[in-house]
């Protein structure tokens, strides 16, 4: 059995690539991303994220904003009115964290012919 990468131990790797992971699972779903993007903006209410974030239910927007807020990448501020008024808002963590997912958006269209491409290529190569 030979060791192919024997620069990097496990530890390492455990290391760096859990937290990455981790946070990856956290802030990369289909509603987190959309949820994040519609408050980069400014406060917005339940009803707006409810209207912006096409397809999500209020449920799957409730769990997603407490998991955020959890998170510290949303701050949930309630006013004493009646009925109560709610805004969400991106924590400074969240704004640099958009900022890290608009880098990644420009990534992606750059490179989105070579990547076309590049499936292309190997599916012709490896089809049956």
């Amino acid at each position: 059995m030979s060791q192919r990468n024997i620069g990097v131990t496990h530890q390492e790797f455990v290391e760096e690539a859990c937290p990455i992971v981790e946070v990856i699972d956290h802030v990369a779903g289909k509603w987190s991303i959309g949820v994040l993007v519609a408050a980069a903006h400014g406060p917005v209410r339940f009803t707006e994220l409810e209207r912006l974030v096409n397809g999500i239910s209020r449920r799957m927007l409730t769990l997603t904003l407490r998991k955020l807020e959890r998170d510290g990448l949303l701050v949930r501020t309630v006013y004493p009115t009646v009925p109560p008024k709610v805004e969400y808002t991106l924590t400074d963590m969240a704004r640099e964290l958009h900022e890290s997912l608009a880098s990644l958006v420009d990534w992606a269209e750059r490179h989105r012919t070579a990547i076309t491409a590049a499936r292309r290529t190997y599916d012709a190569t490896t089809t049956p």
